[in-house]
């Protein structure tokens, strides 16, 4: 497995791996090309005397492509120029060079460094401002995923308070509903009940006109029971509202009717002027008989106590 696929395998895309392997290639090679021109600088030391003629390695050799070699700073160059990895050792000496080919291929040498390090500098700056770029990108990506997340937050409020609406008008259709239904249904109860009531005040009539020479004229009715009573409600902003309850319905049914007709969702009390009584919590679930409502009363609307 190569070095690429083996660092892509890593998690490391494919541009970045292969830009980082030449940029490894390149300053090995500068490496070897510095270390190449210490070697051939002059040094202080003298040239050695004739030797032996003993069958001796007097240089490497490149057994890929046959090039001789004189030591092992050029066997590095070699290898990393031309990529070749197989050198052996060879009594074959290499040619040395003259005076003038050593200052010509320094000044070659020297140039090539040259060169390299100002393509180094140039793929620095390049670097520089792809990182410069890459980082202004990202900061503007963060900000439109954070301007997008609070979009899609508040389209959540805006439906979740758009369904809150639509249950409490749901609600309120349906207690309507129900108050209508029960008017109804008292109607159609009470019908008969006022037919009664009527004959019985009939008799209680006939029964007043001939009773009244005897001298038991002074006997006391029963007191009569009534099955409804006229509310009318003043509102804060000065109008009425009236309807007809049923003695048995609880005080909040009075505060429904209210919401209903008026639409109004803040919080409000009740209270009688006279006698003068602020409804409290407890005082919602008796019925308008018990709280002395009965047969007509007036009730007020006012705000509720801190």
């Amino acid at each position: 497995m190569s070095d690429v696929q083996t660092l892509m395998d890593m998690g490391f895309p494919k541009e970045r791996v292969e830009y980082a392997l030449q940029q490894q290639q390149q300053e090995e090679e500068v490496e070897v090309e510095e270390r190449r021109l210490k070697t051939m600088r002059p040094s202080s030391s003298g040239g050695g005397g004739g030797g032996a003629t003993d069958a001796v390695a007097k240089s490497l050799k490149c057994d890929d492509c046959g090039k001789v070699l004189k030591d092992q700073t050029e066997v590095e160059y070699h290898a990393a120029k031309t990529g070749h990895s197989n050198f052996s050792e060879s009594t074959e000496e290499k040619k040395a060079l003259t005076e003038d080919e050593k200052k010509a291929q320094l000044a070659m040498i020297e140039e090539k460094l040259k060169q390299k390090r100002i393509e180094r500098e140039e793929r620095e700056k390049v670097d520089a401002l792809e990182r410069e770029r890459n980082r202004i990108r990202s900061g503007k990506d963060m900000i439109e995923a954070r301007r997008r997340m609070e979009e899609i937050e508040m389209k959540k409020i805006v439906d979740q308070r758009k369904r809150e609406k639509e249950e409490e008008k749901a609600a309120r259709d349906r207690v309507r509903a129900q108050i209508e239904a029960d008017k109804a249904a008292r109607k159609a109860r009470e019908q008969p009940a006022q037919q009664q009531q009527q004959l019985s005040d009939a008799v209680a009539s006939v029964s007043s006109t001939t009773t009244a020479t005897s001298p038991t004229g002074g006997v006391k009715q029963p007191p009569r029971e009534y099955t409804e009573t006229r509310i009318q409600v003043r509102l804060q902003d000065g109008s009425t509202l009236a309807s007809e309850f049923n003695v048995k319905e609880p005080l909040s049914a009075v505060r429904v009717f209210i919401q209903v007709k008026t639409g109004i969702e803040t919080p409000f009390a009740l209270m009688t002027s006279f006698p003068r009584k602020i409804f409290a919590d407890d005082d919602y679930e008796k019925p308008l008989e018990v709280l002395g409502l009965v047969p007509s009363a007036v009730i007020i609307m006012t705000k509720p106590a801190a």
